[in-house]
């Protein structure tokens, strides 16, 4: 296996990530891994910090076993901390935490716990630095990802279409939406680089039709792009019919079906990339272990369906599938923001 060599571009690169997020020359920060961390981004961390003039620690816990009947991937919430109440009150009192554990702290139970304390949190995903260098800080994406959280929040109804087949109708009364941009100076919150996402967690019972993917779209779950259709009938927020005849469907309909978990069909949230420098071919670039797609999350103009987790619905599963869609159209309340896979001016 080729071994990678800590390049300075790498460290400068974490440098002008937590420079955005605030960190000054003196300030404490922990650095959270796990063992089977990718330990190149531990090192740059590290790094970066010493050379800002931060002072660093390390929190590493042992990566804990996958119990679960299936492979578990991109959920977002990481099982590292288990729940240990000597490692939250020290990522609570480090005022900011560099996330490195694989799946992230996104979602995971111990968070909230941690935000609350004031930490702010920087996920740094799971990606090798060759993908993380090219998705430097944009403030030009903030103001865009700013003005796309405040229209999401204010939109009573998302409509999705393509030429493939979708027609999804979302009732977005209530829904939870978060903007991610790539880094956070704020206490009490949390960002992941890469960034340029927006995301919303509609409320139980919401969401309703047809979501058809085409040849060409991603489940990243799986890091692969499609090579045959997959037709999802969606009801009240449940896959009750997954279709198609290709490798994709079937690999889908096992996954989903091994959870034994009804949960596991359910929506988790729904949005769309913003990120112009996030390019939709990185998937094919990297091997499988050094990519977590987030890239690919990011891609402007995608439309972003997960399954999965809903905390704001009342709904908890391991299970979860991200699946980024090209060539949609998303409209809120009657206004495109997305026209065929391409956004819109309509963010400034």
């Amino acid at each position: 296996m080729l071994a990678d060599r800590i390049e300075a571009k790498w460290i400068d690169a974490f440098c002008e990530i937590f420079e955005r997020c605030a960190v000054k020359a003196g300030d404490t920060a922990a650095i959270l891994s796990e063992t089977q961390s990718r330990a190149l981004n531990v090192h740059l961390a590290e790094l970066a910090l010493l050379r800002m003039g931060a002072r660093p620690f390390h929190v590493v816990m042992p990566t804990p076993r996958n119990r679960n009947i299936v492979p578990v991937r991109s959920t977002g919430a990481s099982e590292a901390i288990q729940k240990l109440g000597p490692v939250i009150t020290a990522l609570q009192q480090a005022g900011f935490v560099v996330d490195c554990t694989i799946e992230g702290l996104m979602h995971a139970v111990e968070t909230p716990e941690i935000l609350k304390a004031g930490a702010r949190i920087l996920v740094i995903s799971n990606e090798h630095p060759e993908a993380l260098e090219r998705m430097v800080p944009d403030p030009a994406l903030e103001k865009r990802v700013r003005a796309a959280a405040k229209m999401l929040r204010g939109t009573k109804r998302m409509q999705v279409t393509s030429k493939a087949g979708t027609a999804l109708d979302v009732d977005m009364v209530g829904a939870s939406t978060v903007g991610v941009w790539g880094w956070t100076d704020k206490p009490g919150t949390l960002a992941h680089w890469p960034g340029g996402i927006v995301v919303s967690f509609p409320k139980s019972g919401t969401i309703n039709g047809t979501l058809v993917m085409a040849p060409g779209d991603i489940n990243l779950t799986f890091k692969r792009y499609l090579t045959s259709p997959v037709k999802m009938t969606l009801k009240d927020d449940y896959v009750v019919e997954l279709e198609g005849e290709g490798t994709d469907a079937a690999m889908m309909r096992a996954y989903l079906a091994a959870w034994g978990d009804r949960e596991a069909y359910a929506v988790s949230h729904v949005g769309f990339g913003m990120n112009p420098g996030a390019r939709y071919e990185a998937l094919s670039m990297y091997d499988q272990r050094d990519t977590n797609g987030t890239e690919i999350r990011a891609v402007s103009g995608n439309f972003l369906f997960s399954t999965g987790a809903n905390e704001f619905a009342g709904r908890y599963t391991a299970g979860h599938f991200d699946l980024p869609m090209m060539g949609t159209t998303i409209e809120l309340d009657g206004v495109a923001v997305v026209r065929d896979g391409v956004l819109q001016d309509v963010f400034g």
